[in-house]
């Protein structure tokens, strides 16, 4: 589904990323964990095409998406729910949640009803945001946020969805709640790239994962094999 090989990115001069390669196969939960500074959002970014990598490739369904622009990935069916969720704050949650959806209705008429079903089940999937419909993203609490940011992404129907560190600067309690809509969200195949500061959840919740350091991937496995690697419980699971 996602397959990612070489990759070397970063910003100006400063390369992060130095030669990371994985795979998302269909249907998987794949998660990436490292240290604050490995390249681990870095990834996400020029993987969705928010940066543009200098060398290696991306593969969406086989096709190379390394070149594209964001927006054009995203009309093939990945969708970023980016590190600090990145709501529209002047705009109302449902308004957010359309946005979502944009790239693959119609631009006018029949907009809103073709988006009820898809707004229906991010309603049941989240009850506070149909209870906050009406209200401007900008005066949700960070959890709501970042269902918010989850529900967004959910809209456009991806093929793979990239959720980068959805618990960031929640409330343990609201971590919870992020990380069964996530298992949810496996349970119904969702294809899924997780960039999460707690690898024990992370792991929990995972097919497979990768612990990239400095620009790298340095370990992978299965969350079993990981849980049995010294250097990773030392660093991660400890």
């Amino acid at each position: 589904m996602l397959v990612v090989t070489d990759l070397h990115a970063g910003y100006g001069l400063s390369e992060v990323l130095e030669g990371t390669s994985l795979t998302v196969k269909a249907g998987t939960v794949v998660a990436l964990i490292g240290a604050n500074g490995a390249g681990k959002t870095t990834t996400m970014r020029a993987i969705s095409g928010m940066i543009r990598p200098g060398k290696g490739s991306v593969l969406l369904e086989g096709k190379p998406v390394q070149q594209l622009s964001a927006f054009k990935i995203a009309r093939l069916g990945l969708a970023h729910s980016p590190e600090g969720r990145k709501v529209f704050a002047p705009l109302t949650v449902e308004d957010n949640l359309l946005l979502g959806a944009y790239r693959r209705l119609p631009n006018f008429f029949g907009f809103r009803a073709k988006a009820q079903a898809d707004m229906d089940h991010v309603y049941k999937l989240f009850p506070r945001l149909q209870e906050r419909r009406k209200q401007q993203a900008g005066t949700l609490s960070g959890g709501e946020q970042q269902m918010l940011a989850i529900g967004r992404a959910l809209m456009a129907r991806p093929k793979v969805m990239l959720l980068d560190e959805p618990s960031m600067g929640l409330a343990p309690v609201i971590v919870q709640e992020v990380f069964r809509i996530i298992s949810r969200l496996k349970a119904e195949g969702m294809t899924m790239l997780l960039v999460e500061q707690f690898a024990k959840m992370a792991l929990a919740v995972a097919d497979y994962a990768y612990v990239m350091e400095r620009g790298r991937i340095a370990v992978e496995g299965t969350p079993a094999e990981l849980h049995k690697n010294e250097k990773v419980l030392a660093a991660y699971l400890g």
